[in-house]
């Protein structure tokens, strides 16, 4: 059967029957493909009760009506199930995880920027925001209040996982 290069749609050809058939399938995968949000990345087994429009992407270890289809993204239509094969860039947006994740090539994997933070190589290194660092006062000597503030900006700095501990 034709098809599109990119995302695997049913092309029309002359002198077919059923063109409708080709067309909604097309539309079921632009559909699933197109603005992606995906339930969970985590579970390698079909839920039981999906309900259509949802869709998932495929954990690794694919049970049941997923397996060898580890990565995939699995939706549920009218007709059952439906996959899409994901290309690298692709970016999806994670209901349970709050954040986008994005397939490589090869796996899928959280975005840089989290509700929780930025991440570089899955390590944090910049945290939540924190309380604002309060104006030095009083004191009498200036140089205490200094180091007080300097001390403050780092343990900020630290915190926020700007610069090491």
């Amino acid at each position: 059967m034709a098809q599109t290069d990119r995302l695997g749609m049913p092309l029309l050809v002359p002198g077919q029957a059923q063109k409708e058939v080709s067309h909604n399938e097309a539309l079921t995968i632009a559909d699933m493909a197109i603005q992606l949000t995906v339930e969970t990345a985590d579970i390698a087994d079909p839920p039981a009760a999906p309900v259509a429009g949802q869709c998932w992407v495929v954990a690794e270890g694919a049970v049941g009506a997923w397996l060898g289809r580890d990565g995939s993204i699995a939706g549920w239509t009218a007709a059952g199930w439906m996959f899409v094969e994901p290309e690298a860039g692709w970016h999806a947006w994670a209901l349970d995880r709050e954040n986008a994740i994005r397939f490589d090539g090869a796996g899928w994997n959280d975005d840089a920027t989290r509700s929780d933070g930025f991440y570089v190589s899955g390590q944090k290194v910049v945290g939540e925001r924190q309380s604002a660092i309060a104006a030095p006062t009083g004191g009498a000597s200036p140089d205490a209040e200094a180091r007080a503030a300097i001390a403050a900006i780092l343990t900020t700095l630290r915190t926020h996982g700007l610069i090491a501990s």
